[in-house]
């Protein structure tokens, strides 16, 4: 570590703030929600990163430990190991957590006999320097995640006297603590008095008051609102979409007691549920239980006011004709993205209620059967699991994403065979994984879904041949025999129960606290239905733990985009999901081991995402929903596809719209040339300033648009601009920015041109306002455009980590673009500005150069760099980046060069200056055997590029 960067850092700390310093700097860490930065994403890349390590923690709970457990394993495998130093201080760390911290084999574990123990430090070695953190936090999901407190984190060459005295003190304290041992925790456990649950009755449910009387959480009330509001205008049916286990059930009753009909049908399509449903109604509703009865099996209580049937009964002809079409006014149907049988069409078309209420976690089905037009598309309220966490109303769950079972170099894929899935190295595999991630309590009660049911069959018996007792249930099990085995799975008779798909819905088990994914993801629906399956809140357990072995599947793209939730299909947002997982909120996580985020990396750029088929998709699912022809704007505000790759795919979203059939009144050539324009060019999001003029030129009596207009515009916007910024923007939307054959190519559909005042609309756009369709169309890429833009802030420069096109680049820069973009090659610089592009890993068969340009990362701050060939120490760029402090230089790197991807963009890593001593000429050979001068360097970074993404940018996908 160069000595001037640690003290640039500690000068900008505690002298000067105004000292130039990014790297080593000190850093206050509190929690923020809203910016999703928190203590426990320092600390898992101060691991990644790492030599060795401390932590000196007073409080430890499993939740905490888990948020750590894969960073472990992946340093456990690079042979890193570090210690632990807790206490029994205030009778908090549990028996559970000590023995979950025994399961970890690269850390030495120690209590402090110290009266008071309360330290809160975790310390980090790297190569030639020591990162600290101290401050309030434990290592607790609240303390790492949720709570407000406060953290410093410092760092120090070895010899520092900080850093000195706190390995010292930590030394002495480590030889007077004691081990950990199992015999130890046994002990401990006989005494132990579990501290008093805290309570948390403002999030929940329901909410009891001590009178009994329940009453609706935050989000229920917005639902029954909505509910109100949807009948008091007219309307007779109405959906809910609610995650599962978020309360459908009792925000269904809560309904019923306001409306108060007459008579109630709930239909469901399984018996167990009836009980428990009616009992959530008894809580709510109130009245006799002679009011309530169920239509099904053995029980036939026809003239019950309110009325609990199964669809398979409800839907035969006979109990219909004895009822009659106007037995009830209210009607409610659950999980009703079934409602596609012919079951439950004809029921719906038989029975005429005042109000029919829909819900389901799920609307989306893959038959092409459309839901929302069963309820005349009237979306009353909608809460996914991202709202759900958010609200806590689900069981926080932690998320493991492992690599899966490998033998000499054979890895599991969707087609292995079941001898070597079932092989006894692989068993022991999936246990020894299994007990490391562990589960809330340690005792289990898991779910265990496989990819066959002949696997999950002769594994349960593995298992129980290892001492683990588990079942094993198909759809071959008729329900009795499913609810015994679930019987012994909940008194802890058996720790897991083996399945396929049977257990994807409908079936309540609350003490779930393992799901364990031992198949491909083949949908991010059944994804979320099967993880679904362990949310519900019960006082047995305080978290769920997902593990989710990752083979080698084509599917494994579905992962990141099954968790956030993002249907996009955007691989940029996919590979994001990957390496940033903050988007989960509350106290869930989400966690990859390194091997499987790889496979998860390359499943993404394999997978075709923008196939006509997968557009269709989307296209059709937003189609069901609106009841109308959708818009970009709509993908956009939705979040069902991103824009972006339906431009990136036909050019225009006109276009696009005659491969899916529609039509829309007639776009000659130019008006389609036009569209294109400003599709390709401004929809990207990369700054508001063109997309802002161009919807001023809409406007009817609009022909022109002075230069004090524009900035005007752009002021009561709260844009940014300069001089530049002005010139930069006429130029581009005049055409006069683009290189020759780029300009020549759009000339004939210009928009605008320059005059004496500002920009004139050219007659070709004037004529074209006239045509209603390119106007809508135009104003749809426009409006799209700016709502991207409204997401990230309305940005006016370059975004770290954001992906960016050479020329967008430029435009951003307000530089040149003087040649076509693979005319730019690695470099270009004008305006002050020096751009560098940089291919990483560009393969064995890269082509695109005579010459092998080694450029690479030596650390997380440092790049080294070659310029094109032949050139000398004289050449005008060297001189240039020799004497560069009247110039920006920024570096942009593109992950790898992928032969099935093939990317066009580049990831914004930051400014850097070049460290000059390192700057030498020398010779290269070429693909032809001649030599070639060529200038390297060193480059070091303003930024040191995020663990996460640096690991992502250099790791061998391979």
């Amino acid at each position: 570590m160069d000595d001037t960067l640690l003290d640039k850092a500690l000068k900008k700390a505690f002298v000067d703030k105004t000292v130039e310093s990014q790297y080593l700097n000190p850093k206050f860490i509190v929690n923020d929600k809203e910016k999703k930065e928190f203590l426990l994403s320092t600390i898992q890349q101060e691991l990644v990163a790492c030599q060795s390590f401390i932590l000196s923690v007073a409080f430890i709970t499993q939740s905490g430990l888990n948020t750590i457990k894969a960073q472990l394993a992946d340093l456990a495998k690079q042979g890193v190991k570090g210690r632990v130093l807790t206490s029994t201080y205030l009778g908090f760390n549990n028996p559970d957590v000590f023995l979950s911290l025994l399961e970890i084999p690269n850390i030495e574990v120690r209590l402090s006999q110290k009266e008071g123990f309360h330290s809160k430090g975790y310390l980090f070695s790297h190569s030639d320097y020591q990162t600290f953190i101290i401050g309030s936090s434990n290592l607790t999901m609240n303390a790492l995640k949720l709570n407000y407190e406060w953290n410093i984190k410092l760092t120090s060459k070895d010899n520092g006297d900080l850093i000195s005295t706190i390995n010292n003190h930590l030394e002495k304290e480590w030889e007077q603590a004691s081990i950990l041992t199992k015999e130890w925790i046994r002990k401990f456990s006989k005494n132990y008095q579990p501290l008093p649950k805290r309570i948390i009755q403002n999030r929940d449910l329901i909410k009891e008051n001590t009178n009994g009387y329940i009453f609706p959480n935050s989000m229920q009330k917005e639902a029954l609102d909505s509910l109100d509001k949807l009948r008091k205008s007219g309307a007779n049916k109405g959906l809910i979409i609610s995650a599962t286990g978020t309360g459908k059930t009792y925000l269904a009753a809560f309904d019923v007691a306001k409306v108060k009909p007459k008579r109630f049908l709930f239909i469901v399509h399984r018996e167990q549920i009836l009980n428990n449903a009616i009992e959530s109604f008894k809580k709510v509703v109130g009245g006799d239980d002679s009011d309530y009865g169920i239509l099904s099996g053995q029980y036939k209580d026809l003239e019950a006011k309110y009325l609990f049937s199964t669809i398979q009964t409800i839907s035969k002809k006979d109990y219909q004709d004895i009822l009659g079409p106007d037995a009830f006014d209210y009607i409610l149907i659950d999980e009703v993205h079934k409602a596609g049988a012919t079951s439950y069409i004809n029921t719906i078309n038989y029975f005429q209620p005042t109000f029919l209420l829909g819900m389901t976690a799920t609307p989306e089905r893959t038959d092409g059967f459309n839901i929302f037009e069963l309820f005349d598309y009237n979306v009353a309220y909608e809460i996914r699991l991202q709202d759900a966490l958010e609200e806590d109303l689900l069981c926080p769950f932690h998320y493991f994403g492992v690599t899966d079972y490998e033998k000499n170099g054979l890895i599991i894929n969707e087609t292995t065979d079941l001898s070597y899935l079932t092989y006894p190295d692989r068993v022991d595999f999936l246990i020894e994984k299994i007990n490391y991630y562990g589960c809330s309590g340690n005792i289990p009660k898991g779910l265990v879904f496989c990819s066959r049911k002949e696997e999950a069959k002769q594994l349960a018996l593995l298992f129980k041949e290892r001492g683990i007792p588990s079942d094993f249930l198909s759809g071959e099990d008729t329900i009795a025999e499913r609810e015994r085995v679930i019987e012994l799975l909940e008194n802890g008779t058996i720790h897991y129960i083996f399945t396929v798909d049977i257990f994807n819905e409908g079936i309540d088990i609350p003490k779930i606290n393992q799901v364990i994914m031992l198949r491909n993801t083949e949908s991010n629906i059944i994804f979320i239905q099967q993880l679904g399956r362990g949310l519900r809140k019960d006082d047995s357990k305080e978290f769920v733990t997902v593990i989710d072995f990752i083979g080698n599947y084509q599917n494994n793209y579905m992962i990141p985009m099954a968790l956030s939730g993002d249907s996009s299909r955007n691989k940029n947002n996919l590979r994001r999901d990957t390496i940033d997982v903050n988007y989960l909120s509350g106290l869930s996580a989400i966690n990859f081991e390194k091997v499987a985020k790889d496979r998860i990396f390359k499943s993404i750029d394999a997978a075709k995402l923008n196939s006509l088929a997968e557009l269709r998709k989307s296209y059709q699912r937003l189609k069901n929903r609106l009841n109308r022809i959708p818009m970009l704007y709509d993908f956009e505000e939705m979040g069902e596809l991103d824009p972006l790759v339906v431009i990136q795919r036909e050019k225009t979203y006109n276009q696009f719209l005659d491969k899916m059939k529609e039509s829309y009144a007639p776009i000659n050539d130019k008006e389609q040339l036009a569209l294109k324009f400003v599709s390709i060019e401004f929809l990207f999001g990369g700054r508001p300033h063109e997309l802002l003029v161009l919807k001023e030129c809409l406007k009817n009596n609009r022909d022109e648009i002075e230069v004090n207009e524009i900035k005007e515009l752009w002021e009561s916007k709260g844009i940014n601009y300069n001089p530049q910024i002005l010139h930069s923007v006429m130029s581009v939307l005049d055409l006069s920015f683009y290189e020759s054959g780029l300009q020549k190519s759009y000339m004939p559909a210009q928009l605008v041109t320059k005059s004496s005042k500002g920009l004139e609309l050219t007659l070709f756009f004037k004529e074209a306002k006239k045509n209603d369709s390119f106007i809508l169309f135009l104003k749809d890429v426009i409006d799209t455009g700016l709502k991207k833009l409204e997401s990230k802030g309305m940005p006016d420069s370059l975004q770290l980590y954001s992906k960016y096109r050479r020329k967008d680049v430029l435009r951003l820069l307000n530089m040149k673009f003087n040649q076509n973009e693979q005319g730019i090659g690695g470099y270009t610089y004008n305006n002050n500005q020096f751009v560098i592009f940089v291919t990483l890993d560009k393969g064995k068969d890269f082509k695109a150069s005579l010459m092998a340009y080694e450029d690479e990362f030596i650390d997380e701050q440092t790049f080294h760099w070659f310029t094109k060939s032949p050139r000398t120490i004289d050449s005008p760029e060297v001189k240039i980046l020799r004497d560069s402090e009247n110039w920006t230089i920024h570096l942009f790197i593109k992950r790898k060069y992928n032969q099935q991807d093939r990317e066009t963009d580049f990831y914004y890593v930051g400014e850097m200056n070049p460290i000059i001593e390192t700057i030498e000429q020398n010779k290269k050979p070429t693909s032809d055997n001649t030599l070639k001068n060529v200038v390297e360097m060193d480059f070091l970074l303003k930024n040191r590029v995020e663990p996460n993404m640096y690991e992502f940018l250099t790791g061998n996908l391979d």
